[in-house]
């Protein structure tokens, strides 16, 4: 079996080609706003992409790090068979979390700065005289801002890197022993409480909801974590049929690809019920300090991109996913994984700008830019962990299970 994985040259050249683009996109974002042309709009624009596209990367490929604790708390074999592509996105948790960390923190600490400090983006940074914002005051502020980023990026960086050093060792570990397998059966449990903890609770109200900070909802935070959860699946894939098709990852059969393509599907169900159980109840209740959210997207310019968020997130993974031979296609499996990222981004996008920049809104050759050069530095940082150790975890105590998929 084909074990180990060297980056092609033509791999190379695209996450090159991504990464300069990117680099480019912010450059040139950085001396239009240094030109003195700009306006606040332009500034916040420039932030918020920022925001949008390092929040959404890091929530993606967190989810590497929730699918290896909870298929080793289910004692899942079936994942064995490429569980190094979730130890390698995972592992890079870090990269993606000091990013969003450092622009939130600037945007905090930093824009905004003048005589009003008023900041457009985060506006509970200055509540004034506002009441409701002076009434959320004792959760939205700056000191536990920091706090739950740092404690979350750190939490979540850690446990994705040492599942990866772990599991590494366990190949070196006696055949049959037990011990570190037991270790990362506990910590998947820990990290379990962690994840409960931040991605699917405190940590969308931070980093997301507190963008306008007068709305709320009970159910955004289990909102934000299937969008993120059903796309961190297809970025799974992506690696899983890319290697697959590099020769690797012999052991991976179309049942494994058959599994993530079921993934991806019912999840794009379960994100689906969650989108209308939020906008039904917020639509029945017709509370207005509720309907302001859904008024500004669905009603206002955004009204495209709501419409759409449906049809992309929705309508194409039923329809396309729901027979069993579409579930195992490279290509259709592709298409699709692809399809869904793009969607969910575009979800996130919503999630992120009318706020701040209410009818004034556009995608243009910044925003896709930055998310180009995002996806370039993904693909650099998983490709060069994926070559650091074996694609298959030869003493893993369930990879027999994981082969029993072979036909």
């Amino acid at each position: 079996m084909n074990e180990r994985f060297e980056i092609p040259g033509q791999l190379k050249t695209i996450s090159l080609a991504c990464l300069g683009i990117g680099a480019v996109t912010l450059i040139a974002g950085i001396v239009s706003l240094l030109m003195g042309h700009s306006t606040d709009l332009d500034r916040t624009r420039f932030w918020l992409t920022l925001l949008h596209d390092s929040v959404f990367f890091t929530l993606i490929t967190t989810v590497s790090v929730f699918v290896q604790a909870a298929s080793t708390l289910a004692h899942g074999g079936w994942i064995v068979a490429y569980r190094r592509v979730p130890e390698a996105i995972g592992a890079n948790v870090w990269v993606f979390g000091t990013i969003a960390a450092l622009v939130m923190f600037c945007i905090v600490f930093m824009y905004g700065v003048g005589p009003d400090h008023h900041n457009p983006i985060y506006e509970w940074v200055k509540p004034g005289n506002d009441p409701i914002l002076k009434g959320k005051s004792a959760f939205l502020n700056k000191g536990i801002f920091v706090l739950f980023t740092v404690a979350a990026v750190g939490l979540w960086s850690f446990f994705g890197r040492k599942f990866r050093a772990m599991s590494i060792a366990q190949e070196s570990a006696p055949k049959g022993d037990t011990k570190i397998f037991w270790k990362v059966f506990r910590l998947s449990g820990v990290f379990l409480i962690v994840y409960a903890l931040t991605q699917m609770s405190t940590i969308p109200w931070l980093w997301i909801m507190s963008i306008q900070a007068h709305w709320f909802s009970t159910m955004f935070s289990w909102y934000s974590f299937a969008s993120a959860f059903v796309s961190g699946w297809s970025l799974i894939l992506l690696w899983v049929i890319y290697l697959k098709n590099q020769g690797n990852l012999q052991l991976v059969t179309k049942e494994h690809l058959h599994d993530l393509g079921k993934f991806m599907f019912a999840f794009s169900i379960f994100w689906t019920y969650l989108w209308f159980s939020q906008y039904m109840l917020i639509w029945y209740a017709n509370i207005p300090d509720e309907t302001t959210y859904f008024k500004l997207r669905q009603h206002g310019p955004y009204s495209i991109i709501f419409y759409s968020n449906l049809v992309i997130n929705f309508a194409m993974p039923i329809l396309i996913l729901m027979s069993t031979p579409s579930k195992r296609n490279y290509f259709t499996l592709t298409f699709m994984a692809m399809v869904i990222i793009f969607g969910h981004w575009l979800d996130f996008f919503q999630m992120f700008m009318p706020g701040p920049l209410g009818a004034n809104w556009h995608i243009n050759w910044f925003e896709i830019g930055m998310f180009v050069g995002f996806a370039g530095l993904l693909i650099t940082v998983v490709s060069r962990t994926l070559t650091k150790s074996s694609l298959v975890p030869s003493n893993n105590l369930l990879l027999k299970e994981s082969m029993m998929h072979l036909s």
